[in-house]
């Protein structure tokens, strides 16, 4: 079975419950084309969703009980109450074993929703997961986890004003609040507003502040392009800290500069000689070169010239190597040996510290960039690394 079968996974959830699905929805992961760690410091970014994704079966339950199980987790699943004032609810959040960590995801998306919408009409489900979109790549497998939650929850319990193009953007901001709150992950917006406002062919240029948001045509098959994800088998974990303290050094360095944001520096020369702190320097150095990054980009798609994307995804990684510290050996030795390759570019996609690379190639030499990683690989005694090719997908939506 594969997580975007949904009959399958109706099937499934009523084996595991002895009850049916009332629905099956699913969201998507992304690939961030350009734009990385901008997001929460207010900038752009150009993500796309992919067709791998995870799927939600669901139904409504009148016990005040979430009850989550996934196809990929062991043993018979977590249950916690739905409204997350209830001590049985407090008491998981502070002791939970780690084998259970994952349905902070789902758990935490619904809390946020029964807090947001009135009446507290957001009441218990059971639900069974299946995904195809491996953890830990830099894919986006939380964001997706809990938007496939909240689109549920929502159309099960009739909070249609959630449901809309406007709404879905506030579906965004609340899944984002469940991972700061619940997961204790300080991402930024852009995973969530991918997961649930792309639109297939296109790439989404967003603005993290504003939260508006544009479709931009990526055709990438009709320029003899292919945008290939090299998942490095490198595996990260963003809330053991590392990704706080980037988020922590920004805001540092925005309120020593005295902007709102670092999407605020304007002049970059100035701005760094009035950091005496040169790991500040370099955080900003990065953000602020990787917005002006995300808007070139644009323009080149815009004006038809996706072939010259692949100097941008370069020169991001190497800010990201360098100037923001984030990137690792997997993706360096992904990176350098796909443009000897022929490759046109690539560059460290997500957080950072483990996951996955994206490499911009002619579409007759996918093959032979393949296995130069692979044969690199190989030479260090790595894992074998994962490839897949990246298509422009539809996000979240409803299959049954």
């Amino acid at each position: 079975m594969t997580s975007a079968d949904p009959r399958a996974l109706a099937a499934a959830f009523a084996e595991a419950y002895g009850r049916p699905a009332e629905g099956v929805w699913r969201a998507p992961g992304r690939i961030n084309v350009i734009g990385e760690h901008t997001d929460y410091n207010d900038g752009f970014v150009l993500p796309f969703a992919v067709p791998q994704g995870v799927s939600v079966a669901a139904a409504r339950r009148d016990d005040g009980v979430l009850e989550v199980r996934s196809l990929q987790a062991a043993g018979a699943g977590v249950a916690v109450p739905v409204d997350p004032r209830a001590p049985e609810a407090r008491r998981w959040r502070e002791t939970a074993p780690q084998r259970e960590r994952w349905a902070a995801y789902p758990a935490g998306t619904a809390w946020v929703l029964r807090e947001h919408v009135p009446d507290g009409r957001i009441g218990g489900a059971s639900l069974l997961i299946d995904a195809d979109l491996p953890q830990g790549a830099g894919l986006s497998s939380s964001a997706a986890l809990e938007c496939a939650t909240a689109l549920a929850l929502c159309e099960l319990y009739g909070a249609d004003g959630l449901l809309g193009a406007a709404g879905r953007r506030e579906l965004a901001r609340l899944a984002q609040r469940a991972e700061h709150e619940y997961v204790g992950m300080p991402c930024g917006i852009m995973d969530q507003s991918a997961s649930l406002l792309c639109t297939a062919g296109h790439a989404l240029m967003l603005d993290c502040r504003s939260g508006l948001s544009t479709q931009v045509p990526l055709p990438l098959a009709d320029a003899g392009l292919s945008l290939l994800i090299v998942d490095t088998r490198m595996r990260h974990e963003l809330v053991d800290g590392d990704y706080g303290r980037r988020r922590a050094e920004c805001e540092r360095a925005a309120e020593a500069l005295g902007v709102p944001a670092l999407r605020d520096v304007k002049d970059l020369p100035s701005a760094l000689d009035a950091l005496d702190d040169p790991v500040l320097r370099r955080r900003v150095q990065h953000v602020v070169t990787e917005n002006h990054r995300v808007e070139a980009a644009v323009g080149l798609l815009r004006a038809g010239a996706a072939a010259e994307l692949g100097a941008l995804l370069t020169a991001s990684h190497i800010s990201l190597r360098d100037q923001f510290e984030v990137s690792w050996p997997g993706a360096d030795v992904a990176v350098e040996e796909a443009q000897r390759a022929g490759a046109r570019g690539g560059r460290m996609v997500g957080g950072g510290f483990g996951g996955s690379a994206i490499v911009l190639t002619p579409a007759d030499r996918v093959d032979q960039v393949s296995e130069a990683i692979r044969a690199a690989y190989r030479r260090r005694e790595w894992e074998e690394p994962r490839f897949l090719t990246a298509v422009p997908a539809d996000g979240a939506r409803r299959l049954l």
